[in-house]
């Protein structure tokens, strides 16, 4: 600091217009252990602390372990955040909402754009990052960071295929074994805008695996647990059409004439339920769950009348 603010008291140092800005800024990051005086971590009891010509003031804004967690789920408009601190939130989407703007300048609203108006007032004024993004009919998890930073960190993990990714869907038919792996290399058809199984040898062709397992045996339907490993679009839908058992209210991949689909469901039964990764501040693990949501429910508790 510059002789000419000695004695000053630290909150107040810290609480000027070119450093911190206001006391209540400053009240947080001391308490979250963000603020350094000559190296060394001052907390809450020592704002009135008073400083010395000399002393180096620090503060350490993206301390791993310092970032603030929401206590418990909150909504903003449509939008569950279940968690959020000062460099991720984690979305429980709504069926209907598209994660991301469409690529043609349309506003039809997403994640993405209710999460910009939610950090709109932030200090800094953030906007969100897209980790991993879900079909606009599928419910469940989304990932957003709030830094580019941690935006890389995040996709560096997908890339690694390191984050648990677990959905939950309700298919026609029942799965045999009723426990598996499924391996596919798949091929995206820019024109009809969706994934098509491919040979082996196809160069354009990608590896998609994910592991399955039936929960609950319904009349004619199976509730199963699909354990993602890698994160092609449309995966799960594609790769259970594959081998006979097209989600109950599916309309692209489907299989068979429309009356071996008699359940009428007005989207894909597909919930993003859980979802593990480390996170990129302090590399602990997170583990965040969304449960099934009412309509998929619902529909559960109707073909259980049927058994």
């Amino acid at each position: 600091m510059a002789a000419d603010e000695e004695d000053v008291r630290l909150d107040k140092f810290l609480a000027s217009s070119d450093r911190l800005g206001s006391r209540k800024r400053v009240v947080t990051a001391l308490e979250r252990g963000k603020v350094f005086v000559n190296e060394v971590e001052v907390g809450l009891a020592e704002a009135s602390r008073r400083l010395r010509a000399g002393d180096v003031v620090r503060v350490w804004m993206d301390r791993p372990g310092s970032a603030r967690r929401r206590t418990g789920p909150f909504e903003i408009g449509q939008l569950q955040i279940l968690f959020e601190d000062d460099l991720l939130i984690v979305v429980n989407k709504p069926a209907g909402l598209l994660s991301v703007p469409l690529p043609n300048g349309d506003r039809t609203p997403s994640v993405y754009t209710l999460l910009e108006d939610h950090l709109r007032g932030h200090r800094h004024r953030r906007r969100p990052f897209i980790v991993h993004r879900i079909d606009r009919d599928t419910s469940g998890l989304v990932l957003f960071a709030k830094t580019l930073r941690a935006q890389e960190a995040l996709k560096d993990q997908f890339r690694r295929r390191e984050p648990e990714r677990v959905y939950m869907a309700l298919v026609y038919g029942h799965p045999t074994p009723p426990s598996g792996t499924w391996r596919d290399v798949l091929v995206w058809d820019k024109t009809a805008l969706i994934q098509r199984e491919t040979h082996p040898a196809d160069p354009r062709g990608k590896e998609a695996v994910a592991e399955y397992r039936v929960i609950e045996s319904l009349e004619d339907t199976s509730l199963i647990e699909v354990r993602l490993h890698t994160g092609k679009r449309n995966q799960i839908r594609i790769q259970a059409r594959l081998r006979g058992h097209t989600l109950v209210g599916e309309q692209r991949y489907i299989y068979g004439p429309a009356d071996i689909r008699p359940i009428e469901f007005p989207r894909q039964a597909l919930h993003a339920h859980r979802l593990t990764f480390q996170h990129p501040g302090d590399h602990r693990e997170l583990r965040v769950e969304a449960p099934l949501p009412e309509d998929f429910l619902n529909l559960l508790k109707q073909l259980r009348r049927r058994v």
